[in-house]
């Protein structure tokens, strides 16, 4: 039988990303559903280029105009050093080449930063996915003018696989908890409290370095493969921490033990199919399973249903499945 602690948690989304847009124009094209799974890297949504793409366009012959007076004034600053040479330039035309020559490709350099700037610009126009994962709600329509970094994001991407389960442990449980994590991973079961299905497994992955004085507890987190995405962030689920297990633990049926006044107890059948009261010390509860520290020896039969209508002594009739074998 697993020991374990039961606790509640809540599912954490590894990464979530609210997406904004870097510029502000209209948007004009949304290229994904609500809902939708997205990977990193993908287009999300357009804005209007044609105002950046003008502009490119605006610097680029810029660029060209002062690429052409750099070029006309290195061929005259050549000429002018050919001139010096044999002694018909002056120093001051010559001083006044070079500088011209200086200035121009620092004006080249400049608008070669514009237009790489624009060509950014331009870049900001598409807005792709930052990370891999599902899309919410959208948040903005095709027409609407977006503004750069607005409070309001377009749209809220959440990763959902893998994905965290945060859950609280008892202080009382620490000393426990540690004693079983250096000996190796630590499993780690959640499942929504209305689904059926066999709980998800994880593995403890962060414990806190301290204990919250007003509560008592240490923050733990666990990591979920979750390839089936059953586990969403902001889900309150059912957490069970897998600590060791028991081999020789002895384990009852749930619906096999009654309290009394002086405790919890059984109804044993006997082999000439008497019953007697045994009171019984439980360890803890599994699921539908109690384990037993003292009261009954494995193999012992034990009654499951009808307790109400019998009393030590009396003879009952096995009928299969309603009774139950302490194992």
């Amino acid at each position: 039988m697993p020991i374990a602690v039961e606790l509640i948690g809540t599912v954490e989304a590894v990464a979530s990303v609210a997406v904004h847009a870097q510029l502000t124009g209209e948007l004009t094209s949304v290229n994904f559903r609500e809902g939708d799974e997205v990977t990193k890297g993908q287009e999300l949504f357009t804005l209007d280029r044609r105002p950046l793409d003008a502009a490119l366009r605006q610097v680029q012959a810029n660029l060209n105009r002062d690429v052409a007076q750099l070029e006309n004034a290195r061929v005259q600053l050549e000429r002018v050093q050919g001139l010096a040479e044999r002694g018909i330039a002056t120093r001051e035309q010559l001083d006044t080449g070079r500088t011209s020559v200086t200035a121009l490709e620092a004006t080249v350099a400049a608008d070669r930063a514009t237009v790489e700037n624009a060509e950014v610009q331009i870049a900001y126009a598409t807005i792709r996915a930052p990370i891999s994962g599902r899309v919410g709600k959208l948040l903005v329509s095709v027409g609407n003018l977006v503004r750069a970094n607005d409070t309001s994001p377009l749209v809220v991407i959440n990763q959902l696989a893998p994905i965290y389960v945060a859950f609280a442990v008892p202080e009382k449980q620490l000393p426990e908890l540690n004693r079983y994590r250096a000996r190796g991973p630590i499993t780690v079961e959640a499942r929504p409290p209305t689904d059926s299905a066999p709980a998800g497994k994880g593995t403890l992955a962060f414990l806190d370095n301290a204990v919250d004085a007003s509560t008592g507890t240490i923050a733990a987190r666990a990591t979920f493969a979750n390839g089936d995405h059953r586990l969403l962030p902001g889900q309150f689920v059912n957490v069970r921490v897998t600590l060791d297990s028991d081999p020789h633990a002895i384990v009852l049926p749930a619906a096999a033990v009654q309290d009394s006044q002086q405790g919890k107890f059984v109804y044993v059948v006997a082999a000439d199919r008497t019953v007697d009261r045994r009171l019984v010390q439980i360890d803890r509860t599994v699921g539908a399973e109690m384990v037993v520290r003292d009261g009954v020896r494995p193999g012992e039969l034990v009654v499951t249903d009808g307790q109400t209508r019998i009393a030590p002594g009396m003879h009952v009739a096995v009928r299969g499945e309603t009774t139950g074998r302490a194992s």
